[in-house]
């Protein structure tokens, strides 16, 4: 059977049988996606990108949702994907997915005038300690405060994220030495607005800005992601969040079909870039239904 679409989950992913929320939440998103591509008149499976029995030469587009256990299967999940890009395409091209996997390319945005936080980047094999790398921030890069943020350019759910106090760096040098041997990392100034406001995301599909939501971490700590506690709140960007958003998805080298944009106001109360998802973003379909017929209407006018 031939399709034109498959939507790629995990192997967890696969059905809301365990009592979890984001197991629901992961299905029922799907299900609201793979509904609006049908209603589109186009023909949709759900499978697990390591599915070994499926021929990805049978569909025509592949379409990045919940692949979330990548970061822990790199390897793998690399050659998968090398792999798959000559039996299918990628919705999200493999040029843009190859190009965010690496948070390098926040230094590509800042280039196209997209504002960034104040950001060093650490290549692996760097013979640096983490107290001389904070020295070249505060040099360079104007860094103040005495808080900051270490965590991997290729990462997910906050992994090997660490708030270090600057009294405080030796105790983190053993860590950073042994990671640094094996990824670049990145070290930034510890944002007190995500703390204190929350970090905005904001969906847009083919350059159309559809809604957004705020993400905030729970009491006393620092990470939005709800796998340590954090909430979303349903949000009304202002227009200057909106066409932020905007700007950054036409800042990449393609234009992508989805994309999250996050965003904050950073030290300076600027406007600032925590991300741009284009890989697996989650893209809360369930706060607004309507947006996946957004995506699937700009699929099929696109595509097919």
């Amino acid at each position: 059977m031939i399709y034109d679409i498959v939507l790629l989950s995990a192997p967890r992913y696969l059905s809301a049988k365990e009592d979890s929320m984001l197991l629901q939440n992961v299905v029922r998103e799907d299900q609201l996606v793979a509904d609006a591509l049908r209603k589109e008149g186009l023909n949709v499976v759900r499978k697990s990108w390591d599915d070994p029995d499926f021929d990805w030469s049978t569909t025509k587009f592949a379409l990045f949702r919940s692949t979330w256990d990548y970061i822990h299967r790199v390897k793998e999940f690399g050659e998968w994907l090398e792999s798959a890009s000559t039996k299918t395409r990628f919705i999200n091209s493999k040029k843009l997915i190859d190009w965010n996997l690496d948070k390098h390319y926040l230094q590509d945005l800042k280039v196209e005038g997209v504002h960034i936080p104040k950001t060093v980047f650490i290549e692996k094999g760097t013979d640096t300690s983490l107290k001389n790398s904070w020295e070249l921030a505060k040099k360079s890069y104007g860094f103040q405060g005495s808080t900051l943020i270490l965590k991997p350019c290729i990462s997910g759910g906050a992994r090997h994220t660490y708030k270090i106090e600057t009294n405080a760096i030796d105790e983190y040098e053993e860590i950073f030495g042994s990671l640094i041997k094996n990824e670049a990392m990145m070290l930034q100034e510890f944002q007190n607005n995500i703390v204190e406001k929350g970090e905005i995301s904001l969906m847009v599909f083919n350059g159309e800005y559809t809604h957004a939501v705020l993400k905030m971490a729970k009491p006393g700590d620092f990470r939005v992601q709800d796998d340590f506690g954090g909430s979303v709140h349903e949000y009304h960007p202002s227009e200057a969040e909106i066409q932020f958003a905007l700007k950054t998805v036409h800042a990449a080298p393609e234009l992508p079909m989805y994309a999250r944009v996050d965003i904050f106001q950073d030290n300076d109360d600027q406007l600032a870039l925590a991300e741009l998802e284009i890989f697996e973003p989650e893209l809360w379909f369930r706060n607004n239904p309507r947006a996946a017929a957004v995506l699937a209407k700009h699929i099929k006018n696109k595509l097919f």
